[in-house]
């Protein structure tokens, strides 16, 4: 069932247990030593559009046994930073049963990793934090399955910078010294067109059974490069137009480095290229769709680059952009209505498949302020009412918490699904407006999970020999794969004060205060004597012929 299935595209996420005890009082016999494998890859995708999207996958699997009673201590390629927090606590945010505290370790753990990743996760607390019923099931092995032990948190109003890329490169056994990572300038990647970067923790199993465990560290970067604006007008690119870099070698402490190139709309070269040539070839299935990729390894000599043929300039004709096929699923949402004090949020969730229809949860947190009136909800398909298997709404508290809800629709085939709930503005206190309160309150995303028909059969089967980025769309069937979606965060304007009445009235009142009370403590406080004008010469030198003749002086 959708309950039952697992994924995860969230900026920092895991489910890992803490210890499970002390070791025993006798010294135990040493334990083998844990193995840990480093492997990267790039994935590069030339879009209809003309842009270029590009995907760094980092993977580091570390076999040590963090469920036992033997503590780590020794680090190789995992980072420390990250293996001591771990140990610690559980996140995704899945804490195990012996968590007695939940808010508490929580607020620590947000704290720790914004320390780490230089990044304001600090600012998350009980009024952006929420509890799912249905939603993020546990992504590693484990078996907690109360939700009271789940916590989830966004900050729409952050955006990933600078500060939180050098840390994040810094969790990589090469760092940004070697391999792919020599290719994340944050000058290139930062004046692109979308960019994305995520930490996903996990404990894995070693083998079918599951008698041991791993601990896998991901680490992912998205990057979309505009080349109408950075290729000079021209048709080609390469990865030093991309990142201003090229690859030297490949990590030497990695076990697999390679770049793929998605050739599947360009089977015989018309649209594009390579430079070298690669002719080894492989295929992954992904959103449900075979794709064929050109596989090549860093070297030296190894300069990959692309520039296009003149078959799609021919005639002197500009070449015709052919979009990008819709998804099955994708989602919009936006704030309707007018005014300051009411207005509706809109959520459409599109199904593009022709003859399937499939159920989705959506799970929505909108704060305290926007007062929800849930008995305005309407769920909609076709003109029809369409209502929801499943649903839990928790109202919000002023200032403690937000409203969570969550749903479970059924999205017919070829339709379009709305959700509509009206709100109410709240006004807010003068200290809780941020610095630039008309630019307005930002409302985080919504989330839709689903189990999404495939179009092809997928191979359930886990081979090493799959490239990592495959593995981000896991399938429950052969007939479906897992999938979460992210909508739009919303921006809404609330009743702002005039917050300069406050200057206004501080230039009056000391106005006020210097003319009126300024001149009354002048004249209590000063006494006036006559000033006698002094003398000019010719006065002077009279008084002094009336002194030696006697007569008065003037």
């Amino acid at each position: 069932s959708l309950y039952d299935s697992v994924r995860t595209r969230h900026v920092h996420d895991a489910a890992v247990p803490p210890l499970a005890g002390d070791p025993p009082a006798a010294d135990p016999p040493s334990p083998p030593p844990s193995k840990d494998d480093f492997q990267e890859e790039l994935v590069i995708r030339p879009l209809h559009s003309g842009d270029i999207y590009a995907s760094f996958q980092f993977r580091t699997v570390w076999d040590a046994d963090f469920m036992g009673d033997q503590k780590v201590s020794h680090y190789r390629l995992f980072p420390k930073s990250l293996g001591q927090v771990i140990t610690k606590f559980s996140l995704w945010v899945w804490f195990q049963d012996t968590v007695t505290d939940v808010d508490g370790t929580w607020k620590e753990l947000t704290n720790v990793l914004s320390g780490i990743f230089c990044a304001s996760l600090n600012f998350i607390d009980s009024t952006n934090t929420v509890q799912p019923s249905a939603s993020f099931k546990p992504l590693g092995i484990g078996n907690v399955t109360d939700h009271s032990f789940l916590r989830y948190a966004t900050l729409p109003r952050e955006i990933v910078c600078t500060e939180n890329l050098t840390p994040w490169k810094k969790l990589l056994p090469c760092g940004s010294k070697a391999g792919l990572s020599v290719l994340l300038k944050s000058e290139k990647l930062f004046h692109s067109t979308f960019h994305s970067q995520a930490v996903h923790v996990r404990p894995v199993c070693q083998d079918p059974q599951c008698r041991t465990t791993s601990m896998e560290l991901r680490q992912t970067l998205n990057v979309v490069f505009d080349l109408h604006t950075s290729g000079q007008g021209k048709r080609e690119w390469s990865l030093f137009k991309m990142f201003s870099r090229t690859l030297t070698e490949a990590c030497p402490l990695a076990s697999s480095s390679k770049v793929y190139v998605d050739v599947t709309d360009n089977p015989q070269g018309e649209q594009f290229e390579l430079s070298p040539a690669t002719p080894l070839l492989t295929q992954a299935v992904v959103l449900g769709d075979r794709r064929t990729y050109s596989v090549s390894r860093p070297h030296p000599a190894g300069l990959l680059r692309v520039s296009r043929s003149s078959t799609c300039c021919c005639a002197g004709r500009p070449p015709m952009v052919r979009g990008d096929a819709a998804p099955l699923l994708h989602s919009e949402r936006h704030v309707a209505g007018y005014g300051l004090q009411a207005g509706e949020i809109h959520t459409l969730i599109y199904n593009h498949h022709p003859y399937r229809a499939f159920p989705v949860l959506l799970l929505s947190a909108v704060p305290w302020y926007l007062r929800l009136y849930i008995h305005t909800l309407t769920v909609s398909s076709k003109g029809k009412d369409n209502r929801p298997s499943y649903i839990h709404y928790q109202p919000s508290k002023d200032r403690e918490r937000p409203h969570l809800l969550e749903m479970l629709l059924q999205l017919p085939p070829n339709s379009v699904t709305e959700v509509t709930v009206e709100f109410e503005r709240a006004l807010l206190k003068w200290t809780e407006y941020t610095p630039d309160p008309n630019h307005g309150f930002y409302v985080g995303s919504s989330v839709i999970s689903a189990l999404v028909p495939s179009v092809v059969a997928m191979d359930t089967n886990s081979t090493l020999d799959r490239p990592l980025f495959s593995s981000f769309f896991p399938c429950k069937e052969e007939a479906s794969y897992f999938m979460r979606v992210y909508t739009e965060p919303l921006l809404v304007n609330l009743p702002t004060p005039d917050f300069s009445m406050p200057y206004n009235v501080i230039c009056l009142t000391c106005t006020v205060v210097a003319v009126g009370y300024g001149s009354l403590y002048n004249l209590l406080t000063r006494t006036f004597q006559v000033d006698e004008p002094s003398p000019g010469l010719a006065k002077r030198i009279a008084n002094v012929i009336r002194r030696f003749r006697g007569v008065p002086l003037l």
